[in-house]
């Protein structure tokens, strides 16, 4: 758990956001000119917490916009109903709407659950509340990880591994600053790994110190229900192969991946069919590998999967692996660009050379391409062209200059950059 906060002072406890004492009116007075600016001029110039600062340093670091749209789609659909129905958190929800959301009907409260990587699960109450909050995406299968949205209840609880409350302008975004959380991780009890979040969202009496009580209960209750009747409470793995740093996710749980247990994972997942020793072979080296070697390199990657989740003859993923490879694909198959974009971290595997991943990095890299062309969006635009992959993409810097206003002085950057590019083209 991070050690933040621990130099509050005479302020007291540096998870609750109200002391009892505190006027309510003066602390959003206060933590609103904090929060402006932090925004405007790069520090908080006003009274705020410390674990409230070192979260928004987090998220302008993350690159989250405080004046933008929040919350992107993570999950919808069937795909949404398959994975919460399989989830460990599902388990806990009888128990949390018996405590918090049967009493939350007409009380202006939310009560959601999400996953350990912050994307909701459910969100449930008032039925007002509920409406007002889908305005800022507050939604089952939004991502509100502190990562994507910013300081908030649920995102930054699992951030830190500790309840917390959170109140009006105290969230990183403006979109959020009509509302107050307080959220607390849930944990495995096996395993002691992160598996969710337990959140209560609503007006500013949701800053109270009893509603930190009442959460820190509530996930308790929760803990002993998993405890009482221990069922798989191992979130599904997930697998980032996007950038340059791949990476298998336990829950809370970061395990580095070396660039062959990566390839031979990545082609695993993209044939699940199964593949021979020899097939393998060719697609990650034409020439120089032999079967010995591939053996040997699956072994220890079914060591760092653990139990029973790849089979033999053929190699074979016996169990469901989430990925940002799929996840990318998913937003690229409902025309969500900005979700794709969310989680394009940069080229797959970009360091490898094996023909099977090529044809995979290539494939991902041209759907993407074609689906920044399509939207015609100059943000969505100078993304592309500001990447690695875009930044020589002749087509993409067209489109983005015929999406500018003539009279710009960025126009005629753009018309300036292309007129580089065409000289480098002829140079050739």
């Amino acid at each position: 758990m991070e050690d933040v906060g621990k130099g509050a002072g005479t302020r007291g406890n540096p998870w609750v956001a109200l002391r009892p004492d505190e006027d309510a009116e003066q602390v959003g007075t206060d933590v609103s000119a904090a929060h402006a600016s932090f925004v405007e001029r790069g520090a908080a110039h006003a009274p705020v917490r410390d674990v409230i600062e070192a979260s928004w340093l987090r998220s302008r670091g993350n690159g989250v916009d405080p004046d933008r749209q929040i919350g992107r789609t993570a999950l919808t659909g069937t795909e949404l109903e398959r994975y919460r129905r399989t989830h460990p958190m599902s388990s806990v929800r009888p128990v949390v709407q018996t405590l918090l959301v049967e009493d939350a009907e007409d009380t202006g409260l939310l009560v959601a659950l999400s996953d350990a990587r912050g994307r909701l699960l459910w969100v449930e109450g008032d039925s007002a509340a509920k409406d007002r909050a889908a305005a800022m995406n507050f939604v089952d299968g939004a991502d509100w990880s502190e990562a994507a949205v910013g300081t908030n209840a649920p995102g930054t609880a699992l951030a830190l591994d500790h309840c917390v409350q959170i109140f009006g302008a105290e969230h990183y975004s403006r979109l959020v600053h009509p509302w107050s959380c307080a959220a607390g991780p849930v944990h495995d009890p096996v395993t002691g790994r992160i598996i969710g979040a337990i959140d209560i969202t609503g007006g500013p009496r949701v800053a109270a110190p009893e509603v930190l009580s009442l959460i820190r209960a509530t996930v308790a209750v929760a803990e002993s229900e998993l405890r009482a009747h221990p069922i798989a409470c191992h979130e599904t793995p997930r697998v980032e192969l996007l950038g340059a740093a791949p990476a298998l996710l336990f829950g809370n749980e970061r395990i580095t991946l070396s660039r062959r247990h990566s390839e031979i994972l990545l082609l695993l997942m993209e044939h699940p069919e199964g593949l021979g020793t020899e097939h393998i072979a060719v697609l990650l080296d034409e020439r120089d590998l032999d079967a010995v070697t591939v053996r040997a390199e699956i072994s220890r990657l079914r060591r760092i999967l653990g139990g029973n989740t790849l089979g033999s003859r053929p190699y074979r993923l016996l169990a469901e692996l989430d990925s940002d490879v799929g996840e990318l694909r998913n937003s690229l198959r409902r025309g969500d660009i900005a979700a794709a974009i969310a989680c394009y971290r940069g080229p797959l595997l970009p360091t490898s050379r094996a023909p099977g991943v090529g044809r995979i990095r290539e494939s991902l890299r041209a759907r993407l391409r074609a689906a920044v062309l399509k939207s015609r969006d100059p943000a969505i635009l100078n993304w592309w062209i500001a990447s690695v992959e875009g930044r020589e993409d002749r087509t993409a810097w067209s489109a983005y200059l015929a999406s500018l206003d003539r009279d710009s002085s960025l126009y005629a950057q753009v018309r300036a950059q292309l007129a580089v590019l065409d000289q480098e083209l002829t140079a050739q």
